[in-house]
């Protein structure tokens, strides 16, 4: 069946589904992306109020791309109300680990963590309310990784040294928007927009399946890892939040391009493969499964954090202009289907993002196989950031688009 055939179908559906899901019973009329969005972030700040901490149930206190996710969508929630709680919120995290010097508290250049670039997103909204230097500066160390940072032959970005000839769908929204808005904004070096470029096209290449189109989570070059295929390299399944990290990255990285960089038609044709390869796998209620294409097998759920990136990246294509308009009920669908089934509200008002993967990754110890049974074995949790920040950004892309 062809992409148009799919579409007709999902705008045909679209009303309905809008009309069972959009409201969802006791919601009130008042559920809508923003009041949705602002009830979470805000009851957020009041359970985290020193935003370093968000995670620290599990102890984690470092500068984190977790954090970096949330705040990003409540940057997006201060750009679009103007509460300047929010940006109070994001400041409050950078000026914690940010020394007077412009040193990063916790991060380690020579770790070589792709995962550490996407925190700095942040520190273009402060340096440019600011005007302070030491935001400047943190930026500048995080490009000083990206430049030094090891890579493939094929000459994508390691995910981390630790993980070597190793490419992550995850790792091109952890580096690539960050490279792009900084060499625009500080940057002199025009190959640097071919170079982010490239690291898309090539990574498409070496993960994309033939026959649905959809992407392998990861990709070792060496193939010498026991998660990889000995002869593509590539991991042996498919995982939702992979492919939305991927497809967020795409739209953000294109909205920093140069407004005439050719690079600007290549991104927007694998966005348009991407999700042309997702709409047949989209559940009947809008959401996507933890494992795409296997929906029907025990232990797989709707999962949060993959659907909200999805939503995301397709609204925010549509508004760009790198998808058409009739896509744009793809993202409504599932929007709907996340009111309908991912969030849930307490008597007491409060909100929860349910249905979560918690994490899940490529190696390491203790072993992750990137099989089927691996991923639906994963922790299955509530308000966790990866879903928070996912959510508030696909409500705020929302928001605008409607």
């Amino acid at each position: 069946m062809t992409r148009s055939t799919f579409v007709r179908g999902a705008v045909l559906l679209g009303g309905l589904l809008l009309l069972a899901f959009a409201l969802p019973a006791g919601a009130g009329e008042d559920r809508n992306d923003t009041t949705v969005a602002e009830g979470l972030a805000s009851q957020h700040m009041k359970r985290f109020p020193e935003p370093w901490l968000m995670r620290k149930s599990d102890g984690a206190y470092s500068w984190s791309y977790t954090h970096g996710l949330v705040l990003l969508g409540m940057e997006q929630l201060f750009n679009q109300t103007g509460n300047a709680a929010y940006a109070k919120y994001i400041q409050a995290y950078a000026d914690h680990f940010i020394g007077a010097d412009g040193s990063i508290d916790t991060f380690a250049i020579t770790e070589f963590n792709i995962d550490s670039i996407l925190a700095g997103r942040i520190l273009f909204f402060l340096y440019e309310r600011t005007g302070d230097t030491r935001y400047r500066k943190a930026m500048d160390s995080l490009r000083l990784q990206l430049k030094w940072h090891p890579r493939t032959h094929s000459g994508g970005f390691w995910h981390k040294r630790k993980y070597p000839w190793q490419i992550w769908l995850d790792g091109l929204y952890m580096a690539q928007p960050f490279y792009t808005q900084y060499e625009r904004s500080f940057g002199d070096d025009p190959a640097a927009f071919d170079d982010i470029v490239s690291q898309f096209v090539v990574i498409e290449q070496k993960t994309r399946d033939a026959k649905t189109g959809l992407l392998y989570h990861g990709w070792d070059e060496s193939a010498l890892q026991s998660w990889a295929d000995h002869e593509t390299g590539r991991s042996p399944g498919f995982w939702s939040r992979a492919m939305g990290w991927y497809a967020m990255a795409i739209v953000d990285t294109t909205e920093q391009l140069p407004a005439g960089h050719e690079g600007r038609e290549l991104l927007r044709g694998i966005l348009k493969r991407l999700v042309d390869a997702l709409i047949p796998f989209q559940h009947e209620s809008g959401l996507w499964y933890q494992v795409p294409d296997q929906g029907a097998r025990k232990g797989n759920w709707l999962e949060a954090s993959g659907s909200a990136m999805f939503v995301y990246a397709i609204a925010k294509g549509v508004r760009l202009g790198l998808l058409d308009g009739d896509y744009a009920v793809v993202s409504r669908n599932g929007y709907a289907g996340l009111l309908a089934q991912i969030i849930s509200t307490d008597a007491d008002g409060t909100v929860h993002v349910n249905d979560i993967c918690r994490s899940a990754g490529l190696g390491g110890t203790p072993y992750r196989d990137g099989s089927y049974e691996y991923y639906v074995s994963t922790d299955r949790v509530s308000d966790d950031a990866h879903g928070i920040g996912a959510f508030l950004l696909a409500a705020g892309e929302m928001a605008r688009l409607d």
